[in-house]
């Protein structure tokens, strides 16, 4: 990915680090709906991250079982990571809400890039990762990626034997 007025894209080792000081996760956009990805992602942050996890949709009051905030700012405190599943082109108020509370780090998920918006968070201060799912990037660096993206349980760089 090319670099976007000063921005860089974090390397797989500041991902890491990122990953390793996270404690609280804004997970904006969230659904109760099984079928979409916030979902999935959600399920398995609260299930195998060990992140304290805030769901944050004003169209729902309740998302697996844990509280749903209308916004960033209504959270109960501030988020050390925005994990965003919004449409592309609400990506520029993502970023000025995420400043607003004062997040370190905005975190779009696979399919969500905007050099405008890396460039405007990296000016500002904080970390941006695009085009990145923070689901895969912990199980990557967990010893839990399956190439289906599930926890096999299996930590090994041996072949099985057919």
């Amino acid at each position: 990915m090319r670099a976007a007025g000063g921005w860089t894209p974090p390397t797989p080792g500041q991902r890491l680090s990122i990953l390793r000081r996270t404690r609280t996760v804004a997970v904006l956009g969230a659904s109760n709906k099984p079928s979409r990805a916030s979902y999935f992602v959600g399920t398995y942050l609260l299930a195998d991250s060990g992140y304290e996890v805030w769901f944050v949709n004003p169209n729902e009051r309740e998302v697996l079982g844990r509280p749903a905030y209308p916004s960033l700012a209504e959270l109960p405190g501030v988020p050390d990571v925005v994990d965003v599943f919004r449409r592309p082109g609400e990506l520029g108020a993502v970023l000025d809400e995420t400043l607003a509370v004062g997040a370190p780090v905005l975190w779009l998920q696979l399919g969500l890039a905007d050099e405008e918006v890396a460039r405007r968070g990296h000016e500002a201060g904080i970390t941006v990762v695009m085009n990145r799912c923070l689901k895969i990037e912990h199980a990557r660096f967990h010893g839990g990626l399956h190439l289906a993206g599930f926890d096999t349980g299996v930590i090994s760089a041996r072949r099985r034997a057919r």
